[in-house]
Protein backbone atom coordinates (compact mmCIF):
# COMPACT_ATOMS: atom_id res chain seq x y z
CA UNK A 1 0.00 0.00 0.00
CA UNK A 2 2.87 2.53 0.65
CA UNK A 3 4.75 2.65 3.67
CA UNK A 4 6.33 5.94 4.34
CA UNK A 5 9.88 4.87 3.18
CA UNK A 6 11.81 8.51 3.65
CA UNK A 7 10.73 8.22 7.57
CA UNK A 8 11.43 4.29 7.54
CA UNK A 9 14.69 5.00 6.53
CA UNK A 10 15.87 7.58 9.07
CA UNK A 11 14.04 5.99 11.76
CA UNK A 12 15.58 2.59 10.75
CA UNK A 13 19.11 3.53 10.73
CA UNK A 14 18.45 5.23 14.60
CA UNK A 15 17.11 1.90 15.58
CA UNK A 16 20.20 -0.46 14.25
CA UNK A 17 22.46 1.54 16.17
CA UNK A 18 20.77 0.50 19.45
CA UNK A 19 20.40 -2.85 17.45
CA UNK A 20 23.96 -3.33 17.38
CA UNK A 21 24.95 -2.44 20.77
CA UNK A 22 27.22 -5.03 22.56
CA UNK A 23 26.14 -6.88 25.62
CA UNK A 24 27.44 -9.39 27.94
CA UNK A 25 24.90 -11.94 25.80
CA UNK A 26 26.12 -11.56 22.39
CA UNK A 27 26.77 -15.34 22.58
CA UNK A 28 22.72 -15.76 22.72
CA UNK A 29 21.06 -17.67 19.73
CA UNK A 30 19.38 -15.09 17.55
CA UNK A 31 15.78 -16.04 16.49
CA UNK A 32 14.18 -15.30 13.29
CA UNK A 33 10.54 -15.72 13.63
CA UNK A 34 9.68 -15.30 9.80
CA UNK A 35 11.45 -18.54 9.32
CA UNK A 36 9.60 -20.49 12.28
CA UNK A 37 6.13 -19.37 11.62
CA UNK A 38 4.98 -20.57 8.28
CA UNK A 39 2.01 -17.65 7.88
CA UNK A 40 5.49 -15.61 7.54
CA UNK A 41 6.09 -17.11 4.27
CA UNK A 42 3.06 -17.50 1.30
CA UNK A 43 3.62 -18.51 -2.65
CA UNK A 44 3.66 -15.99 -5.48
CA UNK A 45 0.88 -16.76 -7.98
CA UNK A 46 -1.32 -18.89 -5.89
CA UNK A 47 -3.69 -18.00 -2.96
CA UNK A 48 -3.90 -19.92 0.02
CA UNK A 49 -5.61 -20.63 2.67
CA UNK A 50 -3.88 -20.86 6.60
CA UNK A 51 -4.58 -20.56 10.22
CA UNK A 52 -2.94 -17.79 11.92
CA UNK A 53 -1.87 -18.32 15.19
CA UNK A 54 -2.44 -15.53 17.74
CA UNK A 55 0.36 -13.06 18.07
CA UNK A 56 1.18 -10.41 20.29
CA UNK A 57 1.84 -6.70 17.86
CA UNK A 58 2.93 -3.56 18.63
CA UNK A 59 0.12 -1.09 17.51
CA UNK A 60 -0.92 2.51 16.50
CA UNK A 61 -3.53 3.58 14.39
CA UNK A 62 -4.18 6.29 11.97
CA UNK A 63 -6.11 7.46 8.50
CA UNK A 64 -4.54 8.46 5.17
CA UNK A 65 -2.42 8.18 2.52
CA UNK A 66 0.75 6.42 3.73
CA UNK A 67 3.03 8.22 1.27
CA UNK A 68 2.03 11.92 2.31
CA UNK A 69 0.51 11.70 5.87
CA UNK A 70 2.03 13.23 8.91
CA UNK A 71 0.37 10.30 10.91
CA UNK A 72 1.87 7.55 9.21
CA UNK A 73 5.15 9.06 9.09
CA UNK A 74 5.05 9.65 13.22
CA UNK A 75 3.63 5.94 13.68
CA UNK A 76 6.95 4.97 11.70
CA UNK A 77 9.01 6.92 14.14
CA UNK A 78 7.33 5.46 17.14
CA UNK A 79 7.34 1.64 16.02
CA UNK A 80 10.60 0.99 15.14
CA UNK A 81 12.24 2.93 18.19
CA UNK A 82 10.35 0.87 20.79
CA UNK A 83 10.81 -2.05 18.75
CA UNK A 84 14.45 -2.23 18.69
CA UNK A 85 14.27 -1.01 22.15
CA UNK A 86 12.48 -4.55 23.17
CA UNK A 87 14.80 -6.10 21.52
CA UNK A 88 17.60 -4.85 23.20
CA UNK A 89 15.70 -5.69 26.38
CA UNK A 90 14.97 -9.11 25.87
CA UNK A 91 18.70 -9.65 25.03
CA UNK A 92 19.62 -8.26 28.10
CA UNK A 93 17.25 -8.75 30.92
CA UNK A 94 15.98 -12.25 29.69
CA UNK A 95 18.97 -13.32 27.78
CA UNK A 96 16.78 -14.14 24.43
CA UNK A 97 17.74 -12.32 20.94
CA UNK A 98 15.32 -12.09 18.17
CA UNK A 99 15.44 -10.09 14.89
CA UNK A 100 13.06 -7.63 14.92
CA UNK A 101 10.29 -8.42 12.81
CA UNK A 102 8.98 -6.62 9.71
CA UNK A 103 6.76 -4.00 9.76
CA UNK A 104 2.64 -4.95 9.53
CA UNK A 105 -0.39 -3.25 8.94
CA UNK A 106 -3.92 -3.67 8.22
CA UNK A 107 -5.89 -1.57 6.14
CA UNK A 108 -9.58 -1.03 5.78
CA UNK A 109 -11.86 1.79 4.15
CA UNK A 110 -15.86 2.47 4.33
CA UNK A 111 -15.67 1.48 0.26
CA UNK A 112 -13.23 -1.40 -0.24
CA UNK A 113 -12.90 -0.20 -3.57
CA UNK A 114 -10.63 2.13 -2.68
CA UNK A 115 -8.08 -0.47 -2.58
CA UNK A 116 -9.15 -2.56 -5.63
CA UNK A 117 -9.79 0.01 -8.14
CA UNK A 118 -9.60 3.76 -7.63
CA UNK A 119 -6.58 3.56 -4.99
CA UNK A 120 -7.43 6.24 -3.09
CA UNK A 121 -5.28 6.52 -0.71
CA UNK A 122 -6.47 9.23 1.29
CA UNK A 123 -9.76 7.12 2.41
CA UNK A 124 -7.91 4.37 3.76
CA UNK A 125 -7.42 3.88 7.41
CA UNK A 126 -4.63 1.77 8.85
CA UNK A 127 -3.28 0.13 12.35
CA UNK A 128 0.79 -0.15 11.91
CA UNK A 129 1.73 -3.56 13.45
CA UNK A 130 5.05 -5.09 14.55
CA UNK A 131 4.89 -8.35 15.67
CA UNK A 132 7.01 -9.40 19.33
CA UNK A 133 7.86 -12.41 21.01
CA UNK A 134 5.31 -14.09 23.48
CA UNK A 135 7.47 -13.03 26.32
CA UNK A 136 7.23 -9.71 25.83
CA UNK A 137 5.03 -8.19 28.92
CA UNK A 138 3.37 -5.25 29.52
CA UNK A 139 6.37 -4.29 31.88
CA UNK A 140 8.73 -4.67 28.93
CA UNK A 141 6.81 -2.66 26.95
CA UNK A 142 6.57 0.10 29.59
CA UNK A 143 10.17 -0.15 30.17
CA UNK A 144 11.08 0.32 26.52
CA UNK A 145 8.30 2.84 25.91
CA UNK A 146 10.10 5.12 29.23
CA UNK A 147 13.51 4.53 27.86
CA UNK A 148 12.16 5.94 24.16
CA UNK A 149 10.57 8.81 25.91
CA UNK A 150 13.23 10.07 27.28
CA UNK A 151 15.18 10.15 23.98
CA UNK A 152 12.42 12.51 22.84
CA UNK A 153 12.54 10.26 19.52
CA UNK A 154 9.05 8.85 19.11
CA UNK A 155 6.55 11.79 18.30
CA UNK A 156 3.21 9.43 19.60
CA UNK A 157 4.35 7.32 22.02
CA UNK A 158 1.00 7.81 24.21
CA UNK A 159 -1.07 6.22 21.06
CA UNK A 160 0.98 3.22 20.57
CA UNK A 161 -0.09 -0.31 22.55
CA UNK A 162 1.03 -4.16 23.17
CA UNK A 163 -2.12 -6.10 22.10
CA UNK A 164 -2.69 -9.94 21.25
CA UNK A 165 -4.10 -10.11 17.75
CA UNK A 166 -5.77 -13.34 16.66
CA UNK A 167 -6.62 -13.38 12.48
CA UNK A 168 -7.32 -17.10 11.98
CA UNK A 169 -8.45 -18.19 8.67
CA UNK A 170 -7.26 -16.15 5.74
CA UNK A 171 -6.41 -16.23 2.18
CA UNK A 172 -3.25 -15.26 1.61
CA UNK A 173 -0.69 -14.88 -0.96
CA UNK A 174 2.79 -13.09 -2.20
CA UNK A 175 2.93 -10.15 -4.14
CA UNK A 176 6.26 -8.92 -6.09
CA UNK A 177 6.22 -5.47 -7.54
CA UNK A 178 5.31 -2.36 -6.52
CA UNK A 179 2.62 -1.59 -3.91
CA UNK A 180 0.80 0.52 -6.04
CA UNK A 181 0.16 -2.64 -8.46
CA UNK A 182 -1.60 -4.80 -5.96
CA UNK A 183 -5.11 -3.83 -7.01
CA UNK A 184 -5.47 -7.39 -9.77
CA UNK A 185 -3.83 -9.57 -7.06
CA UNK A 186 -6.55 -8.31 -4.52
CA UNK A 187 -9.53 -8.62 -7.00
CA UNK A 188 -8.71 -11.60 -7.91
CA UNK A 189 -8.20 -12.98 -4.00
CA UNK A 190 -11.86 -10.95 -2.90
CA UNK A 191 -13.97 -11.32 -6.35
CA UNK A 192 -12.53 -15.08 -7.39
CA UNK A 193 -11.03 -16.89 -5.20
CA UNK A 194 -13.03 -16.44 -1.91
CA UNK A 195 -16.32 -16.96 -2.95
CA UNK A 196 -14.60 -19.77 -5.29
CA UNK A 197 -13.73 -21.96 -1.96
CA UNK A 198 -17.12 -20.72 -0.37
CA UNK A 199 -15.73 -18.10 2.39
CA UNK A 200 -16.62 -14.26 3.02
CA UNK A 201 -14.30 -11.70 3.80
CA UNK A 202 -13.96 -11.20 7.79
CA UNK A 203 -11.80 -8.59 9.24
CA UNK A 204 -9.15 -5.99 7.53
CA UNK A 205 -6.74 -6.75 4.79
CA UNK A 206 -3.35 -7.56 6.18
CA UNK A 207 0.16 -6.29 4.74
CA UNK A 208 3.31 -7.64 5.75
CA UNK A 209 6.46 -6.03 4.19
CA UNK A 210 9.16 -8.72 3.54
CA UNK A 211 11.69 -6.11 1.66
CA UNK A 212 13.82 -3.40 2.85
CA UNK A 213 12.24 -0.23 0.85
CA UNK A 214 15.28 1.49 1.20
CA UNK A 215 17.89 -1.00 -0.63
CA UNK A 216 14.84 -2.80 -3.02
CA UNK A 217 13.96 -1.70 -6.34
CA UNK A 218 9.98 -1.25 -6.73
CA UNK A 219 9.54 -3.77 -9.39
CA UNK A 220 11.31 -6.40 -6.81
CA UNK A 221 9.47 -5.31 -3.37
CA UNK A 222 7.90 -8.34 -1.33
CA UNK A 223 4.45 -8.26 0.06
CA UNK A 224 2.55 -10.72 1.96
CA UNK A 225 -1.32 -9.51 1.16
CA UNK A 226 -3.84 -11.37 3.43
CA UNK A 227 -7.22 -11.72 4.02
CA UNK A 228 -9.41 -12.83 6.89
CA UNK A 229 -12.48 -15.47 5.94
CA UNK A 230 -14.67 -17.50 7.64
Amino acid sequence: MGNGEAAERQHLRCAEKLADRPTSTDATVRVDFKKQINTYRAPRGDIELVRVPAMKFLMIDGRGDPNTSNAFADALATVYPVAYRLKFLSKVDLGSDYVVMPLEALWWSADMDTFTTSRDKSRWDWTMMNMVPDRITDDHFDAARQAVERKGSAPVLSALRLERFDEGRAAQTLHIGSYDAEGPVLEAMHRQFIPAHSLTMTGKHHEIYLSDSRRTAADKLKVILRQPVF
